[in-house]
């Protein structure tokens, strides 16, 4: 029998490689705008959700006083998805991905402003480091090559405000498939307008891969809530980061993709801050329960 934390390890790894692989159908998918990528991707997730609500018998009615958080989250979702498809199409997938991955350290920045949790000194440096690894991808220039790379960070910030009003809707109890839900009504709605006034018409095998990004992506979401049911996000969250991995390896074989020297040394900044703020976190939590016991 495995234990919590190797199938918490197993569901999270499953988890990235579902993001990784709706990357690569994203941008499998061609030329066509991020509203409308963004929209079939976000349909499907909203489907299955409704399924999952119907299937637990919970209301659809968000808790009380959780609306403006969850418009938050849905704003912030929406946006960081819309900046992430960009950064796709026109990036190497291990930049875009690398970038979108900023969202932890963000994360710690807006917990200060939305729910009052304030870090410590290390884990602002931690966020500071992480900044200079972004900087390596993004390489800051008058160039115009660098604005897709810009927006990929934008979507990494967008994800962090985001990730934070879930952590806060679920400090209040709101359930996480009615958060996923709303998430994705809210984004289907938003992008349907652009997709009725600028619909560019699509091959079958475009929309099979917008189909594919949205499964893929749905396999993601409940990947990581399967993975941090079975353990806490201190035990597992580094394993996230194989993501980036994953990314790579679609992109050099289906893309021809080998990111250069300046973005390969960004990844290792960024994953190794991740990994010593892994450890030093359990360390930190360890001590507090062992001031608590004492």
């Amino acid at each position: 029998m495995l234990s919590n934390k190797s199938k918490a390890i197993g569901f999270i790894l499953l988890s990235a490689f579902g993001f990784a692989l709706m990357s690569t159908f994203v941008r499998l998918a061609g030329d066509l705008p991020s509203m409308q990528k963004s929209f079939f991707r976000n349909l499907v997730a909203m489907i299955v959700a409704a399924v999952a609500l119907r299937r637990k018998g919970v209301s659809w009615k968000w808790e009380k006083g959780n609306l403006p958080m969850l418009l938050l989250r849905a704003i912030c979702g929406t946006l960081g998805i819309l900046c992430n498809y960009y950064a796709i199409d026109r990036l190497v997938l291990a930049d875009a991905n690398i970038l979108n991955k900023m969202s932890p350290f963000f994360a710690i920045l807006f917990s200060l402003f939305l729910l009052k949790e304030r870090a410590n000194v290390w884990q602002y440096l931690a966020v500071l480091a992480a900044f200079g690894g972004s900087m390596l991808i993004i390489k800051p220039g008058f160039s115009s090559d660098m604005f897709p790379a810009l927006i990929g960070l934008l979507g990494g910030i967008f994800a962090g405000a985001a990730y934070t009003a879930v952590r806060a809707l679920s400090k209040k109890g709101e359930n996480s498939a009615r958060i996923v839900f709303f998430f994705s009504t809210f984004s289907t709605l938003f992008c349907l307008p652009y997709l009725i006034l600028d619909f560019h018409p699509m091959t079958g095998a475009q929309l099979a891969c917008l189909f594919g990004a949205g499964a893929a992506a749905t396999l993601g979401q409940f990947g990581v809530t399967l993975a941090y049911a079975h353990a806490p996000a201190k035990e597992i969250s580094v394993f996230d980061y194989t993501q980036v991995l994953f990314s790579a390896l679609l992109g050099f074989f289906l893309f021809d993709q080998i990111p250069d020297g300046l973005s390969v040394l960004g990844y290792l900044v960024i994953c190794s801050v991740s990994v010593l703020m892994f450890f030093y976190n359990r360390t930190l939590e360890s001590r507090e329960q062992a001031s608590g016991r004492s």
